[in-house]
């Protein structure tokens, strides 16, 4: 609770600057925290009879700087802007963000890490948003369970199985609309037929079942486990409750017997949260799966659409969504693939690969994160992919719990070293990304290599 009257002091102050406005200018990132930060901010503008517009930028690079300057509106940034802090000085703004930031500033910026704490576990961009909405009116409130699903969306369960910090109490705003119970957090749970959540298990993946389809079969049949009903594919939903703690005994023992070790195994099961109001077995139910739809919408350059399926519109935008989310799960499927054709490059500290024109720059990072998972790869990986202008490339990075234990921070990373070759960086420690000039590659994997050795060794006994 001290942690939240201090977030409190600091959303107060810039929600009575919103409050003052007539019009805003809402300025969001594209993925699954940023559509929900979006949404936040338009209920709670909406709520008010301010007016207001929105806007979804995959990055604040040069171009996009030039544009927001011509702009004579008051801005509010969320879920981004905190890494330009510096470079908006000249406009009438406030941000709500939980990436690093460039400036201790907090006249215009409420973010986690002005506070000493780590914004990729504590609270996400839609969480930091809300709190600024519910200082604007109570009313707000109602909003909470958007900035559930931005937080889930950013994988804040991720290293702990669960949500904690002030993501916990957010979430106690929102027990009205969110169930939460503990489960296998394997994604799927919801609405894919029970073999292919085995086969795309990951986090942890189960060696030797795990990636192939006849293996995740073949693994169900031995366990006695019906996975059809007549001509339906069961779920995991659908299962009883001994057909489940026979899935996870088995699952368990294997990972112990390959020497996963306790730590790892753990991950298996932990909190899951689902929507009250939306029906079992749909992906709307599930808040890792919304999360998905709403990133599909924002990675295909439609996340107006996400948008309104957030604050309650259905039938016309959920059949567009479902439309792009078929077309981002085939965009992934075929990343992956191209991944596995054209290998991984090492370098001491960690690996990367190029993909050109041939992975889409708006999913090369959730291609790159599925690689990382899927092979269990001891180093953190970075992805390239061509961006549209055809002089710069789009850069992904992943890693894991257990590499940020040992001190990796891929935030920190991106940024120093988009910053030595002329580009923009930065993120979380675990996801961090950078646009670089494509003739700097070389001198940017360097740096990068570099600093995360650099991590390594300070962290090490």
């Amino acid at each position: 609770m001290e942690v939240l009257e201090v977030f409190e002091s600091g959303a107060k102050k810039l929600a009575s600057k919103v409050l003052q406005q007539d019009f805003v200018d809402v300025i969001a990132h594209i993925d699954a925290d940023g559509i929900c930060a979006a949404s936040i901010a338009s209920g709670a503008l909406e709520n008010e009879g301010i007016e207001y517009d929105v806007t979804f930028l995959k990055q604040i690079d040069d171009h996009a700087l030039e544009k927001l300057k011509e702009k004579s509106s008051f801005l509010w940034f969320v879920d981004l802007g905190s890494g330009v802090y510096n470079e908006l000085e000249d406009l009438d703004f406030i941000i709500t963000d939980h990436h690093l930031p460039v400036s201790n500033s907090s006249e215009k910026q409420l973010n986690p890490h002005l506070f000493g704490f780590d914004g990729s576990t504590v609270i996400s961009g839609a969480g930091v948003t809300y709190l600024l909405a519910k200082n604007m009116n109570e009313k707000n409130r109602e909003l909470a369970s958007i900035a559930i699903m931005g937080a889930i969306g950013d994988m804040q369960d991720n290293e702990n199985c669960a949500l904690v910090g002030l993501n916990r109490e957010i979430l106690s705003d929102a027990l009205d609309k969110i169930k939460v119970t503990r489960d296998v957090r394997y994604f799927g749970r919801e609405t894919r037929p029970l073999f292919r959540l085995i086969q795309y298990a990951s986090d942890p993946v189960i060696p030797g079942v795990s990636g192939l389809e006849s293996t995740s079969i073949r693994f169900l049949k031995e366990l006695g486990i019906e996975f059809k009903n007549g001509n339906k594919w069961r779920r995991w939903i659908d299962l009883n409750i001994d057909e489940k703690r026979k899935i996870v005994s088995k699952i368990v023992k294997i990972l112990i017997q390959k020497g996963f070790g306790t730590k790892r195994t753990k991950r298996l099961v932990g909190e899951v949260y689902t929507l009250k109001s939306e029906e079992s077995g749909t992906i709307l139910h599930d808040c890792k799966e919304f999360s998905t739809l709403l990133n599909a919408c924002g990675r295909h350059g439609k996340p107006e659409i996400a948008t309104a399926i957030c604050l309650g519109d259905r039938d016309f935008y959920l059949k567009k969504a479902m439309l792009l989310r078929n077309e981002h799960r085939s965009a992934i499927a075929n990343g992956v693939g191209l991944v596995k054709e054209i290998g991984m490059e090492q370098m001491k500290n960690i690996v990367y690969f190029d993909a050109g024109e041939k992975i889409d720059e708006r999913v090369v990072g959730i291609v790159a994160g599925m690689f990382l998972e899927a092979n269990n790869l001891e180093k953190p990986i970075v992805a390239f992919a061509l961006m549209k202008d055809k002089v710069k490339l789009k850069v992904s990075s992943r890693a894991t719990t257990d590499m940020i234990h040992r001190g990796v921070d891929l935030a920190k990373a991106m940024s120093n070293g988009a910053k030595k070759v002329g580009g923009f960086g930065g993120g979380h420690k675990m996801a961090a990304g950078a646009s670089v000039p494509i003739d700097k590659k070389g001198d940017f994997l360097k740096e990068v290599d570099e600093t995360i050795g650099k991590q390594l060794a300070q962290r090490s006994p």
